[in-house]
């Protein structure tokens, strides 16, 4: 892995461009294994270098930063004016954010967890982005005020991009006030009182954090009951609010027979901790998404028996994972097929090292996807084999 300085960044991406040498762009470098394996040895050139935090304006709740700025330390930064980056730590994390990577990384996997039911993804949280194109130019989009929106849409191209079409640069995304109070509830109980509790809370005027299903495995790993569950994450300015909802929720979930746990912000966060998964490199790490309210089939499924899994009761978007013996490679194909079955996808994230399931598969929109790859890296040297939604680069 190069790690070159700032200044000779342009230089190094012109000399691979002359030689059309294929590369890798990245961050940290801490999950390069994610994804499809990379075609060809590739150069991986990393931003590490590029690791400032270049303008904060608290006033307006914009952050300016280098992509290889790590993750926790950004958050660190704004914590102590107020404020924060609304977004999940990536699954993998520890509790408190290390080896949460860096946050171009971050844009560039374009993954979201349960705050993305209130706060939205991460493409939605960026108003600007400076990238190197293949050829060593320098490039530019949005701006450094939220309401910008001349230009061409590059923030969102590059959201998901995983390095295909260029090396992100810098970064200028949105903060969001830190809420000064926080609680949550743990729901357990069958499958359709959890499912009725989802539908009223999502018509409902209250505005939770996030609402995620826990599959019964994830549930024991938290020492609870292997029962399917549903935790919330309610946030509010009011200590008061914050008890007049939890008290609506749990009467609501009285009715319906479900078991109802309060928990304080402490053992809010300790669960949701369980949820970040741990790292292991021989392991699988699925990405799963579908459509929301089909969610009770997926969790009812024989080919999810037994795994952890934490998906968004309002997104559809989740994580299931498991050690290389207790998942079959079939198993995981079935997984897919349910997940197409019912408007949505898999996504293997990482796999064991003897096996060879593809990441993703192809896309309706495969042609068009190929035609901007075309565009940004004629020479097809960046991230070879890993152009998101096509199987196999032809």
């Amino acid at each position: 892995m190069i790690t070159p300085e700032p200044h000779e960044l342009s230089e190094l991406v012109r000399q691979l461009h002359a030689q059309a040498t294929p590369w890798l762009p990245a961050g940290l470098g801490s999950r390069l294994g994610w994804g499809p394996a990379v075609q060809d040895t590739a150069t991986v050139v990393s931003c590490q270098r590029l690791n400032r935090i270049l303008d904060h304006a608290v006033g307006d709740f914009t952050v300016t930063v280098e992509a290889g700025t790590p993750l926790r330390q950004l958050q660190e930064t704004l914590w102590s004016h107020g404020q924060w980056l609304a977004i999940d730590w990536p699954w993998g994390s520890e509790a408190d954010g290390s080896g949460a990577g860096s946050v171009g990384g971050l844009v560039a996997r374009g993954l979201a967890g349960g705050l993305c039911h209130r706060y939205l993804g991460v493409r939605d949280q960026l108003i600007g982005i400076g990238l190197m194109r293949t050829d060593g130019v320098a490039a530019r989009a949005g701006g450094k005020v939220v309401k910008n929106v001349a230009g061409y849409d590059l923030m969102r191209l590059f959201t998901g991009s995983w390095g295909s079409l260029g090396l992100i640069t810098e970064l200028t995304l949105r903060t969001t006030p830190l809420p000064p109070q926080r609680r949550g509830l743990l729901l357990q109980g069958p499958l359709e009182a959890l499912d009725g509790l989802r539908r009223w809370l999502l018509r409902s005027s209250l505005t939770p954090e996030l609402i995620d299903w826990w599959s019964p495995a994830l549930s024991l790993r938290a020492a609870r009951e292997p029962k399917n569950a549903l935790l919330l994450g309610l946030a509010s300015v009011s200590a008061e609010a914050l008890a007049d909802q939890s008290t609506e929720i749990q009467g609501r979930a009285e009715e319906l027979g479900l078991h109802c746990q309060r928990l304080d912000p402490e053992r809010l966060e300790a669960l949701r901790a369980v949820a970040l998964g741990e790292r292991s490199a021989q392991g699988w790490l699925l990405r799963l998404g579908l459509l929301p309210s089909h969610a009770t089939q997926l969790l009812a499924a024989h080919a999810l028996r037994d795994l952890p899994l934490v998906l968004g009761a309002g997104s559809g978007l989740g994580y299931a994972w498991a050690a290389a013996e207790a998942l079959p490679a079939y198993r995981v194909e079935e997984l897919r097929r349910l997940c197409c079955r019912h408007g949505g996808y898999l996504t293997v994230l990482q796999q064991p090292p003897a096996t060879a399931v593809p990441a993703w598969s192809d896309v309706p929109s495969r042609a068009l996807i190929e035609a901007v790859k075309r565009e940004f890296d004629p020479k097809q040297q960046l991230a070879r084999g890993r152009l998101p939604g096509v199987l196999k680069a032809a």
